[in-house]
């Protein structure tokens, strides 16, 4: 099969940038197709249905599984997620090279620096397989293929002032929805 290089999808990710590295991360995520799945919005507030919850209440649940994560404004929109989470590496086990206790001085630990990718990556997979119950139980719509796009989208937050513009951004999507490009009603 002939390589076509413009086939591939190029990274959005920025080149030689560490996301293991603590620090704050705004991050959307996309359902495929843009199917409003998760609620609708009602006089520029959004309601999510039963769905929605589901989607947020995962996201509550993620520093369950990742404890060097904690949370900041989240928001679930009819087809899409926004939301700001801050990694610290400090928190938790110690990473990969540490040494230490009663282990070979040569001997490393088994846990690797976690990235954002693994924390979304998981958050798609907890929620899809939550959402594919709904589905199977005849409650929730059906989805083609895959309940979330291929990829995210993700800007490393780097001062005060563009923590503060992200958050705003994310409460004030509701009321931006019949101007959102995600919104499936705007022609692209």
């Amino acid at each position: 099969m002939p390589h076509h290089p413009e086939s591939h999808r190029r990274s959005i990710r920025l080149q030689e940038y560490d996301y293991t590295q603590s620090g704050a991360y705004f991050f959307t995520v996309v359902v495929q197709d843009r199917l409003c799945l998760f609620g609708d919005v009602v006089d520029q507030e959004m309601r999510t249905n039963e769905a929605g919850a589901l989607v947020h209440s995962l996201w509550e649940a993620l520093p369950g599984r990742f404890s060097f994560i904690q949370l900041d404004v989240f928001i679930v929109m009819p087809n899409h997620v926004h939301g700001i989470l801050t990694i610290d590496q400090s928190v938790g086990a110690p990473l990969v090279g540490a040494r230490g206790g009663n282990s070979s001085p040569t001997r490393a630990t088994t846990r690797v620096a976690p990235t954002l990718g693994a924390v979304i990556g998981a958050y798609k997979s907890l929620t899809t397989r939550a959402y594919i119950e709904g589905v199977n139980a005849g409650a929730w719509p059906p989805f083609r293929k895959r309940l979330w796009q291929r990829n995210y989208y993700e800007h490393v937050v780097r001062n005060d002032a563009s923590l503060a513009e992200l958050r705003q951004y994310i409460l004030d999507n509701p009321a931006r929805w019949a101007f959102d490009r995600e919104n499936p009603v705007i022609p692209r």
